[in-house]
């Protein structure tokens, strides 16, 4: 492995070829060359707003060419970007910003942030700044987004990594996967970190990244159709939507460029992948388990699956183990904490701002459980704070919603356990359906798939989506709402 800056692997292939395409979103698409000269002009912009080597910028931007643009400027300063979603609450952006202490905010309204540095979303880019190369500086840390965790509280999670590629990187290696030089499709928003990464490191890697302002199930086909697109990144909601298109609209598309469909963020009900293997065929379908803090991950590819079904693969960077409710490391078979670490002599991967990391002994849990076979495939049953107890059973609420979700015309649901005076807790359906999907009709379907104790004991319907594009939903505070107000359905 030898390690150059990000920088200089961006401009290792403006030199090979400055007029390949390198970044398309839903309005342009820029060159390699153009977007080098561009984000030279917005590094000097940033460098009048007080940016600098080391400074935290925090970018609050839609899925734009902007977006990346900023990005590349701050990383060319040497400074750290902080992605957040453009369409937070005040409350909540405040928080993180408060947390960030930024050098300079961008995408906001300036009279919002009094006393702060601030380019607005629509900042302009002078045509007589310079656009020549700046002097070659590396970012200490190349990201630190952001994260709500198990309790809602912001912390930004500091990747401990410098702004560096490895210069012999192979293509579809594990576990990123990326191809070289090739066409790269990201729908999901870039202030979550594996779109972020996945868009940074094809764009290092010379690839030509496609982004989607947002997603949309139909369009992300005619794009990798219109583009050739050879690996696209999605949630298993981005999957299930695909899926869920008439028949004649999804094969109507050729998306015979793609090579790989890799899926991360979310649990992929079975169903649901065993659909997307025999469509595609199992070599071309791979999945990738890890927190944002990157201590480890594990992939698996649809071949594999197959063998192991509802796995999401082998350790293949860093350590995992089981670990009981008294902590010890369990065997095989039995449901425990998953803890993971880099390595016994490596450093830290993050570190965060506003929280405390689960470190014991150097092992960190996100707040995942699970369980490992015989084989060392890991499987996932629920994280620890959503999972619902109904008379002593216990029940994982990714598992009732797999099951919900299967039905064809529900798009997308949430499964809490709200107070129950008999038994604890009970299974509380949410769900976005379809006209004419009722209760009854729902409790029938679900007979036929989950066992006796896990069917919801209560149903609620809404119109709006339950997870946003990233497959993300907050359960805990689905439940909150819900328990606050009973009585109301």
């Amino acid at each position: 492995m030898t390690l150059i800056s990000s920088i200089a692997a961006l401009r290792h292939w403006v030199e090979q070829d400055p007029n390949r395409p390198a970044l398309t979103d839903d309005e342009r698409t820029l060159s390699r060359g153009e977007l080098e000269k561009r984000t030279n002009k917005v590094a000097r912009i940033l460098g009048k707003h007080g940016v600098k080597e080391g400074s935290f910028v925090t970018i609050v931007l839609p899925n734009c060419a902007a977006f990346i643009e900023t990005t590349i400027a701050v990383l060319k300063l040497g400074a750290t970007p902080q992605p957040v979603s453009s369409r937070l609450p005040k409350r909540e952006l405040d928080a993180i910003i408060e947390l960030a202490k930024p050098a300079l905010i961008v995408g906001v309204v300036a009279s919002d942030y009094p006393g702060s540095q601030v380019l607005e979303a629509n900042f302009s880019v002078p045509r007589d700044i310079s656009e020549e190369p700046l002097p070659e500086r590396v970012s200490r840390y190349w990201k630190a987004p952001t994260s709500g965790g198990s309790t809602g509280r912001p912390k930004l999670i500091v990747s401990n990594v410098a702004a560096q590629v490895d210069n012999e990187f192979v293509p579809f290696s594990l576990p990123m996967m990326l191809p070289k030089a090739g066409v790269i499709l990201v729908p999901g928003p870039l202030y979550h970190n594996a779109p972020f990464t996945l868009v940074m490191h094809g764009l290092f890697q010379g690839n030509h990244v496609v982004i989607e302002n947002r997603f949309d199930a139909l369009r992300t086909l005619d794009l990798i159709e219109r583009y050739e697109v050879q690996m696209v990144l999605m949630v298993p909601t981005m999957l299930s939507r695909i899926w869920k298109l008439p028949r004649e609209k999804r094969e109507g598309v050729n998306i015979s460029s793609l090579k790989l469909v890799y899926h991360m963020g979310s649990h992929c009900p079975s169903w649901l992948k065993e659909a997307w293997i025999e469509w595609l065929g199992p070599e071309r379908v791979y999945e990738l388990y890890g927190g944002t803090e990157m201590q480890a991950v594990t992939v698996i590819s649809g071949c594999e699956w197959l063998d192991h079904r509802g796995s999401v693969g082998r350790c293949l960077m860093g350590e995992m183990k089981i670990v009981g409710e008294t902590g010890e490391e369990l065997p095989p078979g039995e449901v425990g904490d998953i803890y993971m670490r880099p390595g016994a002599d490596l450093p830290p991967t993050y570190f965060y701002v506003g929280a405390e990391a689960k470190n014991v002994d150097g092992w960190d849990t996100i707040g995942d459980i699970g369980w490992f076979d015989k084989d060392g495939y890991l499987y996932l049953a629920d994280r620890r704070t959503d999972m619902i107890v109904r008379g002593g059973a216990n029940i994982y609420p990714a598992e009732v919603e797999a099951a919900i979700e299967e039905h064809p015309s529900v798009r997308s649901c949430a499964v809490v356990g709200l107070p129950d005076e008999d038994l604890g807790q009970r299974v509380h359906a949410i769900i976005q359906a379809g006209d004419g999907v009722t209760e009854a009709e729902l409790a029938v379907y679900l007979a036929a798939r989950l066992a006796k104790y896990k069917l919801p004991q209560s149903y609620e319907f809404v119109s709006e989506p339950l997870r946003d594009d990233a497959g993300k939903t907050r359960r805990s505070a689905l439940r909150d709402a819900r328990i606050s107000t009973l009585g109301t359905f």
